[in-house]
């Protein structure tokens, strides 16, 4: 009953405003769990999703991280916000634009994250504001923190996506593609990328 109000919701929201979803179905569960590889399972830790959406990938973090964890997640749509407070309440949803990740996660007495997990649509979004997010990003993540990302591999030649890898190698030391998610739709690539440059 879940999944189908979940991709219900989601299709509802990808309908309505579809330069702000920026996919057509919610992430599958493989593209979930290669995400929530990177999320440390041996010591609590702090955990930010940005971009949640229905939560499709909350679940597979929530299986991983260690007890004391803190997971939270900041979405800028009230619709989804709502949406994922009824259906997950043991997640910690915050309404705001990753723009304020600073003041939002202060605010939240959190002053470090130890891994941030996006879904938001880069590839939508122009280079300065790709540029602005992953600063804001950067800034929040403690040394050892990994940031984990997806694109899909039908947008690998879209300027947009040229320019969305090009601002993760300016942000940090190491952009690493993982494999390709070949059973999602569309097909899906996951980067982790580590230790924000000053």
């Amino acid at each position: 009953m879940n999944k189908s109000r979940e991709y219900l919701t989601f299709v509802g929201r990808a309908v309505q405003h579809p330069s702000k979803v920026g996919a057509v179905l919610p992430t599958s569960e493989h593209v979930a769990r290669a995400v929530a590889d990177v999320v440390p399972s041996n010591r609590p830790s702090t955990v930010l999703e940005l971009g949640p959406g229905t939560g499709a990938l909350s679940g597979p973090i929530r299986q991983r991280i260690a007890p004391g964890s803190r997971h939270l997640a900041v979405e800028i749509d009230p619709a989804l916000v709502r949406y994922l407070n009824r259906i997950k309440p043991w997640l910690e949803v915050i309404e705001g634009d990753a723009s304020d990740l600073r003041k939002i996660l202060a605010d939240a007495g959190v002053d470090r994250v130890d891994a941030v997990i996006s879904s938001i649509p880069w590839t939508l979004l122009p280079g300065d504001k790709q540029r602005e997010l992953l600063h804001e990003t950067a800034s929040v993540m403690s040394p050892s923190a990994v940031f984990t990302t997806v694109t899909y591999l039908t947008t690998l030649w879209r300027a947009q996506t040229k320019e969305f890898v090009g601002a993760l190698d300016e942000t940090f030391d190491e952009v690493f593609p993982r494999s390709a998610v070949w059973r999602n739709i569309p097909p899906a690539r996951v980067y982790a990328c580590r230790r924000p440059k000053s």
